[in-house]
């Protein structure tokens, strides 16, 4: 299953909750689930649109002249910087959140596990036998093992900074899941945006960019910097679209947590690196067990 991430830089904190309650879903986004290595520190999670490319070859240097250094070509950020334009935008929507009652009642059962950091309450709320965890390579699940002892490796549960259980906290605070192609009556949260993806193929094709180069605001209005830094002054506002996110290997936009963008009218600038949602990014599923009861029955993503 392709998953879609943004670059390194981009994500240093972890899920910010857009959408708290089902009444506020049709105006604000899903986070992406950002988890640390199992039995490691977190690190910043690789998320981002695949980087544009590159030649891979050294710059030809020509033989200089006396007294002239030789030229070379500007360094990859430079040339990519000369590249943006104006695009016409494609819009999304925010997905709705699951209509069934019991959903609400048992995401607040796991809410209460995951801040206590109650295993054994959790294990509950999980099922038993044939968890899956599907990867870029496929189910990554022991079948060997029970759920729980799945779901503790999917999500870091065992990591001391406690940022597993924060994840798991924030994927079941989203109240928006969407069906699961393949497994029947799973499905996985939080939802993807409502779009049109030939639009957003058009859009890729247009601006030869591909579509895992595109995110999309996590709220409408969202303040676009001149430069990497959150003080930096406001040259544009977003509305709900998808956005051109092109990477800046320079040495700010490195020790900044932010992306550089590209806006509908063509301007370059950067914007907060939680701001911005790829398409693809990590989701817990659910399903309702013989009795009836929903349970946690697979993660999606890599750590």
């Amino acid at each position: 299953m392709r998953r879609i991430h943004f670059p390194a830089a981009a994500f240093a904190t972890a899920i910010l909750l857009m959408t708290p309650s089902a009444g506020e879903a049709q105006t604000q986004l899903p986070r992406p689930s950002q988890l640390p290595p199992a039995g490691g520190q977190a690190q910043p999670p690789q998320r981002g649109p695949a980087q544009p490319s590159r030649d891979p070859q050294q710059p030809v240097l020509r033989q200089p002249r006396p007294q002239q250094q030789p030229q070379q070509q500007p360094p990859p950020q430079q040339q990519q910087a000369a590249t943006p334009k104006p695009y016409t935008a494609v819009a999304i929507s925010a997905p709705p959140p699951v209509s069934d009652p019991s959903f609400e009642a048992f995401r607040r059962q796991v809410e209460a596990a995951a801040k206590s950091k109650n295993r054994a309450a959790l294990a509950k709320l999980v099922v038993a036998k044939e968890f899956f965890w599907e990867g870029e390579k496929g189910d990554k699940a022991d079948k060997r093992k029970s759920g729980i002892d799945n779901l503790t490796a999917a999500l870091s549960l065992n990591v001391k900074d406690g940022s597993g259980w924060e994840a798991l906290a924030g994927f079941v605070a989203d109240p928006t899941a969407g069906s699961m192609p393949g497994r029947r009556d799973v499905i996985c949260g939080p939802a993807e945006p409502v779009y049109d993806s030939k639009q957003l193929g058009a859009l890729a094709q247009a601006t030869g960019t591909d579509e895992s180069d595109w995110g999309y605001p996590v709220q409408p209005g969202l303040e676009v910097r001149a430069t990497p830094q959150p003080t930096a002054p406001v040259v544009e506002k977003l509305g709900l679209q998808f956005i051109w996110v092109m990477i800046d290997d320079s040495p700010a936009a490195q020790q900044s947590a932010m992306l550089r963008i590209v806006t509908p009218s063509g301007k370059l600038g950067y914007v907060t690196a939680d701001a911005i949602n790829p398409l693809g990014s990590d989701q817990l599923c659910y399903a309702k067990d013989a009795a009836g009861a929903w349970k946690i029955a697979g993660f999606i993503g890599d750590q």
